[in-house]
């Protein structure tokens, strides 16, 4: 991933170094799991442990010549100790070392992303309570719909997140899963104790079966989910968007003294951190068709998920830290306008009530179809007219005959459509 776009704490888990790190880590932990079994001189796997080490500009100058990073990696590796070395790698293959170093550095990854989702959903919390009674309009196919208030979308955008904390858990736990069970995943070579040793010291479990990989479906399930969480921030973005458009203001992100909008128009001032994730959840939506593509590899093993691979787990888990954390600090700091809500609320001509005045009707043992034949030509002709639409109620005999004054003013209250908020957020656990 691009500097822009990565934030240090999870750029570190994805460097060069780190990597080679963990297949060092993996490397000696086989080895003293031979000891452990009495396969390998524990003496030796103490200078292992004490001196084993690499240098990465090394590890490129001999993969110039082997071709092959891992066998580069275990050269360079070899230069730093004795007669030892020759315990290094002992009844490994490469991707032992490979897909289980990359398990322990999702789980590095998972532990940031989890906390992420963790911050996100109490900033969701805290700003849902803030704008529980905050009335605006709702909206569907973008027209007036009914009444909701502010901390309903909120509501509604905490309760996802949980859900999306469930469903990461569930796809991370899925990924640190490790193999060393060799070429073609029948420890032939190597005993299943290694496999469990190294695992459980990385906080691993065992995969209880694999070939010289591990099954990519793991990690198409892990990007499927990333890519959700993305789409999640990206629909809460969008929501912020249509807010934000200058002929509604309902929400603003915040914009900082200094901050420019546009190179030509002074006056701009544009939500460009939730048309940001826009981008950047289509960006990882892709990476998360190259996981499904990456499944079904050839036999017991091909490496054309490899090179994949390597861009797109650390891009999407990087992309994705950037989006939690700005997106978290955009709904944090976000300018909520009540008092444009109630105009835009107002500017309906009443409208919104019309299911209101339809029920109210048929209450009054008025046939739902006569009722809705003649609440709509009221409704039409407000649009039309741009009249209120409560004066044209209050001037059809059919509807006057059978509702009272004080019953059309219950129906143009948008209390009543606000009565069970306390409810809903109770069931969100939301107090």
């Amino acid at each position: 991933m691009i500097e822009r776009y990565t934030r240090p704490e999870m750029g570190a888990i994805w460097t060069e170094e780190n990597r080679f790190q963990a297949w060092l880590e993996v490397e000696i932990l086989a080895c003293e799991a031979w000891a452990e079994i009495g396969d390998i001189p524990k003496e030796d796997v103490a200078k292992i442990r004490e001196n084993a080490g690499f240098d990465v500009e090394r590890i490129k100058e001999i993969e110039e010549e082997t071709r092959h990073d891992v066998v580069a990696f275990t050269r360079a590796v070899s230069e730093t100790l004795g007669e030892e070395r020759k315990w290094v790698h002992y009844g490994l293959t490469s991707t032992d070392v490979v897909d289980t170093a990359l398990s322990y550095v999702l789980r590095q990854a998972n532990e940031i992303i989890s906390k992420d989702l963790e911050n996100f959903i109490e900033i969701l919390k805290n700003k849902a309570i803030e704008h529980k009674d905050t009335v605006m309009m709702g909206r569907t196919h973008g027209v007036h719909a009914e009444p909701t208030t502010f901390g309903l979308k909120l509501a509604l955008w905490y309760e996802e997140m949980k859900r999306n904390l469930k469903r990461f858990r569930e796809a991370a736990e899925g990924v640190e899963f490790g193999k060393i069970s060799g070429a073609v995943g029948t420890y032939a070579n190597i005993n299943p104790f290694v496999e469990s040793y190294v695992c459980e010291k990385l906080g691993l479990t065992a995969a209880p079966v694999s070939t010289q990989t591990l099954q990519r479906d793991r990690h198409a399930h892990y990007m499927s989910t990333i890519a959700l969480i993305a789409t999640s921030i990206e629909k809460f973005a969008v929501e912020i968007r249509g807010l934000q458009k200058s002929e509604t203001r309902e929400v603003e992100e915040f914009f900082a003294k200094g901050q420019k909008g546009s190179s030509a128009m002074p006056h701009k001032r544009n939500p460009i951190g939730s048309e940001n994730m826009t981008g950047m959840a289509r960006v990882i939506r892709g990476y998360m068709m190259t996981a499904y593509e990456n499944v079904p590899l050839w036999h017991e093993r091909d490496i054309s998920h490899s090179s994949a691979e390597r861009v797109i787990l650390p891009d999407a888990t990087i992309a994705l830290n950037y989006m939690l954390n700005r997106f978290s600090n955009i709904v944090k700091n976000l300018t909520v306008y009540p008092e444009n809500m109630q105009r835009n609320m107002n500017a309906s001509l009443g409208l919104i009530y019309s299911q209101r005045v339809l029920l109210a009707l048929i209450d009054k043992g008025m046939a739902r179809e006569d009722a809705y034949d003649t609440v709509q030509p009221k409704a039409m002709e407000a649009w039309e007219k741009q009249v209120p639409f409560r004066t044209l109620i209050e001037g059809e005999e059919k509807i006057t005959s059978r509702l009272s004054p004080a019953e059309i003013d219950d129906c143009f209250d948008y209390r009543h459509h606000l009565k069970h908020v306390d409810t809903i957020f109770e069931r969100c656990g939301l107090k």
